[in-house]
């Protein structure tokens, strides 16, 4: 019987011996973490592409926010959107196949023995928009720039010590580890700037700089360039031409529109009816209620507008989401106070009520993957975990992870009596209708969300800790405060998640290492400061096997879950779009994206018919 295509990958990654098949010590155009790469070195492009996909026209996204920097680096203020179509990483992936990735400004990469190190060989056809060639030196530049400016950035390539070029057009990165087989995909997906520009000055004179916020329309080498933009508002990208990689294997059959425009909104209703009026293309629903009740209007009746799920979008990743408490806060620093967040979060009624039975409620900080942690441990999970036995709580060995379950008034009344419980546990107790600590104090708290949408959700705890005499309260705020004050961990909790890839390495450590718990920027939203999780991640990101890797995997999501970090949210594994049908696509869309805009084309049958923009 033949397996479909994701089963057959999904089973592949599974039982996959070795974790990486690339050779070491001679030059390839490609690296894999997972099996044989699908192209050889002498394919013409990717499968999943139309090579005949006419160019032209137009396509608009919308975003909610806005746009301060063009500078692509710096961990503050909020860089343009689409600016990656300005620039190029070393190498790139295809979209049918997972974590394996093909030359693009690197034309080769040759990995040490010990995976000690690894060196990138430029492409000499490789240039910057301004004709100037794109050189090694950009590369070492663009490496250390980052993470001097970026403390994120730091913490992610903490295992890198050294860039130099090696050789003319050829940089090597330096490991002060071996055996992180991770290293080499991490270090082709950096996005290189050039320095010669960065180093320049600008019309008036000014010496650029790249530790600083800019609005200076930037040079890259990528396929599109910027042709107009009004400050935090929109933004117009037009098709380079004569672009370098026109016929570049990786890029055949992509970047197929003529212009690329991306619109602002501030608030999330107008842009829905912004959508509605054609003021853009592509709409990506985030609400249930929205998708289920709100498209009754003459463009989707008449077929103007056609809503389509992708599965695509998400079978690559899976993804941890929900109330996330800063354990930068006292009170948050006790096992049993974040556990009883829990027990006053009423997935099944929001589920039936405001859901419309669209998601499922996550229940690991890899949901959608296939080795998140399940059941007890065993096996090689279990032997990693016994090496952290002492530092991690006994119900890791004796208790599967699951979340409470309530959707009834006597469920949430149990749930909420052992929430109460547990706040007793941890030295609280009722005085009236308040919780409150030995001095008194009402245990209170303030949810930062970004944006109204989450607002319902979050009113469900809110409601629900009440009765139990818990003060906490709901604070939206618009897009630069949230990232500002996410950044900075300014808040009591917050509302995010991490998307994890089929393949987990370095990055756990900027999502839970210790390290990065007080760096601001970084992506441990907990302040997790955990010994035991990162003595797992170190041990993760040497993994020599795709079993090893896996066991270790589910043994730090294991170890999460049982801390009780998270509130767990809940997940679609689908992409709702709804979109104006003034495009085609390939017949077969990869197993791993839907591919707009990038293997997507204007229509223009399709966009005579729609009406609207023009090319």
């Amino acid at each position: 019987m033949k397996l479909a295509p994701l089963l057959a990958i999904l089973l592949l990654a599974m039982v996959a011996p070795a974790l990486a098949q690339t050779p070491t010590d001679v030059w390839s155009n490609s690296f894999t973490l997972e099996g044989e790469p699908k192209y050889g070195p002498d394919y013409a492009h990717f499968d999943y592409v139309n090579v005949d996909a006419p160019k032209g026209g137009v396509v608009r996204q919308g975003a909610l926010g806005g746009f301060d920097t063009f500078n692509p680096i710096l961990p503050k203020g909020e860089t343009a959107g689409g600016i990656g179509l300005l620039y190029e990483t070393l190498m790139t992936p295809s979209m049918d196949e997972q974590n394996t990735y093909y030359g693009l400004l690197a034309k080769e990469l040759k990995i040490a023995p010990d995976y000690g190190a690894v060196t990138f060989r430029i492409d000499p056809a490789a240039h910057w928009n301004d004709g100037e060639p794109v050189t090694a030196e950009d590369v070492v530049w663009t490496f250390n720039k980052l993470i001097e400016v970026n403390p994120d950035r730091q913490q992610y390539y903490l295992n890198i010590e050294t860039a130099e070029v090696t050789a003319p057009g050829e940089v090597t990165f330096t490991f002060n580890q071996t055996g992180n087989r991770e290293l080499p995909l991490i270090l082709g997906q950096l996005m290189v700037l050039p320095q010669h520009w960065w180093e320049g000055t600008d019309a008036n004179g000014k010496q650029r700089d790249i530790a600083q916020s800019t609005l200076e329309p930037p040079l890259g080498s990528g396929p599109y360039e910027l042709a107009s933009f009004d400050a935090g508002r929109s933004l117009t990208y037009k098709r380079v031409e004569n672009y370098w990689g026109e016929n570049q294997p990786t890029q055949v059959g992509h970047n197929n529109f003529d212009e690329y425009r991306l619109e602002y909104f501030l608030d999330l209703t107008v842009q829905f009816e912004a959508f509605k009026g054609d003021q853009f293309d592509w709409w990506w629903e985030n609400t249930a209620r929205r998708w289920a009740t709100a498209y009754d209007f003459p463009a989707v009746n008449e077929g103007r507008i056609i809503k389509e799920l992708f599965p695509q979008d998400y079978a690559g990743s899976g993804i941890g989401l929900g109330f996330v408490p800063n354990l930068r806060r006292e009170k948050f620093q006790d096992i049993r106070v974040r556990k009883a967040l829990n027990y006053a979060f009423d997935f099944e009624e929001l589920s039936n009520t405001l859901f419309y039975n669209q998601y499922e409620r996550i229940d690991s900080y890899f949901f959608g993957l296939p080795f998140k942690s399940t059941g007890l441990p065993e096996g090689e999970e279990l032997e990693v975990l016994e090496s952290v036995r002492d530092l991690v709580p006994s119900s890791v060995f004796t208790e599967p992870y699951a979340n409470p379950v309530s959707g009834d008034p006597q469920k949430l009344r149990d749930n909420l009596r052992t929430a109460l419980g547990l706040f007793n546990e941890a030295g609280y107790t009722l005085d009236g209708n308040r919780l409150v600590d030995a001095n008194g104090q009402q245990f209170s708290f303030e949810i930062l969300l970004n944006g109204p949408t989450i607002e319902p959700v979050a009113a469900n705890m809110v409601t629900n800790l009440a009765q139990i005499g818990v003060a906490a309260t709901i604070r939206s705020v618009d897009s630069p405060q949230y990232i500002n004050r996410s950044r900075s961990f300014d808040f009591d909790v917050i509302y995010t998640g991490w998307a994890q890839s089929f393949s987990p390495g370095n990055e756990q450590r900027f999502f839970f290492g210790s390290a990065a718990a007080n760096e601001e920027g970084s992506q441990n939203y907990a302040g997790i400061a955990n010994p035991a999780i990162d003595a797992l991640i170190d041990k993760l990101v040497v993994a020599d096997d795709r079993d090893t890797q896996l066991a270790i995997t589910a043994a730090i999501d294991r170890v999460l879950l049982h801390n009780y970090y998270m509130v767990p949210s809940y997940s679609l594994r689908n992409s709702r779009i709804a979109h104006w049908n003034r495009f085609s696509h390939p017949e077969n869309l990869p197993d791993f994206s839907s591919g707009f805009p990038t293997i997507w084309w204007w229509d223009a049958e399709k966009a005579a018919k729609t009406g609207g923009v023009s090319r």
